[in-house]
């Protein structure tokens, strides 16, 4: 899309990746289902195997890179399986034995799993909290920090300009997971970082009926070794995955919108209450993230985090959720929360909530919260 950065981020949602009109043909042209193209004579082209390249990916990755970042033509996007794939990609494909990464340690909690692995490969895995820009202590001699901001969980937040600058005057390759708050939120690469990394299965596509992940980088020399990652792994999505979540990104400003307007709602109701512990959302005047958030996100993302006093209590105020569903993952157009100790990756308490804001009315879900929250008491 020509001129891309001057748009809006609505108008650039609707009219990302599309390509040039031809009479008669479909706005969005539909999936292509190919593992194999007519290819007579030498191999030239941009499709010549399923898994290398396909059109299909081409208008979705063409989108991603449009909203990621805007007015950079030299940004490359590549779309992988799911958001670990995506994480595996960058992290496998820039670090060597011998190499220092440095990891949050209150980040997705895939994570230490990750930095097993990391570890096992001979990789020294630093790892320090999101806030207070702690990774900073860690720094000195690393090769690639990775950033999750806000992390989840948590909702802590970490000032990317800082790190990135800090990271680059050490040699340091910075990647930042930009999942929880989507390129409608902040961009990454336009902070300084090197690359922009994300699961497409939460709010980017936000209908919860896909997994998809990608990565955007400037730096064409990076994304070549991230490519090969790819296809020597074979974790490419497939082009109905690929498909749908390109439909999905016209509504990803509506959805953004609404849904970071109710969780902020939610989160406000949520103030008053003496059974919520550990209050968090960007986007609270109060909370100890807002002011390094405000200076670099435009929108403060769907989610909320809180605790009940106890497990049981949690349970109780899940179970008496009406508009809410109990379920994993986030950033869906129907509200969902959990209690994240279940799965036991998390450190936190065992009432913790994750709580994902869908694009219901704002007063019939504080209302539904606020009843849940009752009726859990009793």
């Amino acid at each position: 899309m020509s001129d891309s950065a001057v748009f809006g981020d609505g108008t650039r949602a609707v009219r990302a990746g599309l390509p040039e009109p031809v009479k008669h043909e479909p706005t969005l042209p539909g999936p292509v289902f190919a593992a194999h193209y007519h290819l007579p004579g030498d191999p030239t082209g941009p499709y010549t195997y399923g898994r290398d390249e396909n059109p299909t990916w081409t208008l979705l990755e063409r989108a991603i890179g449009e909203l990621e970042a805007p007015g950079q033509d030299d940004a490359g996007t590549l779309v992988f399986s799911s958001g670990m794939a995506a994480i595996s990609a960058v992290l496998f494909s820039q670090l060597r034995a011998g190499d220092v990464a440095v990891l949050p340690n209150d980040g997705y909690q895939a994570l230490p799993l990750v930095r097993e692995q990391l570890e096992a490969y001979g990789i020294e895995v630093r790892t320090a909290p999101t806030a207070g820009d702690a990774q900073l202590d860690v720094l000195d001699g690393a090769k690639l920090l990775w950033i999750e901001t806000p992390s989840n969980p948590g909702l802590d937040v970490c000032d990317i300009r800082r790190l990135t600058e800090a990271a680059h005057a050490r040699g340091c390759v910075v990647a930042v997971d930009n999942t929880l708050a989507t390129p409608l939120g902040q961009r990454p690469l336009e902070l300084g970082a090197d690359f922009a990394v994300a699961s497409g299965t939460k709010q980017l596509t936000g209908h919860g009926d896909l997994l998809l992940g990608y990565v955007v980088s400037g730096d064409a020399g990076l994304m070549t070794a991230v490519r090969r990652w790819r296809k020597i792994a074979g974790a490419i999505p497939g082009p109905m995955e690929a498909w749908l979540a390109h439909r999905s990104l016209a509504t990803l400003h509506l959805r953004a919108d609404r849904q970071s307007a109710n969780a902020l709602a939610v989160a406000e109701a949520l103030k008053g209450r003496p059974e919520v512990s550990g209050l968090r959302h960007p986007g609270l005047p109060d909370d100890p993230a807002h002011k390094v958030a405000s200076q670099q996100m435009r929108r403060y993302g769907c989610v909320v985090s809180f605790s009940l006093p106890t497990r049981a209590r949690a349970d109780r105020f899940l179970d008496a959720l009406c508009l809410v569903d109990d379920a994993t993952s986030f950033g869906g157009v129907r509200s969902t929360a959990e209690r994240r100790g279940r799965w036991g990756g998390d450190a936190v308490a065992e009432g913790f909530i994750r709580f994902s804001a869908g694009v219901e009315d704002s007063d019939d879900l504080v209302a539904d919260v606020l009843r849940a929250l009752d009726e859990s008491a009793r």
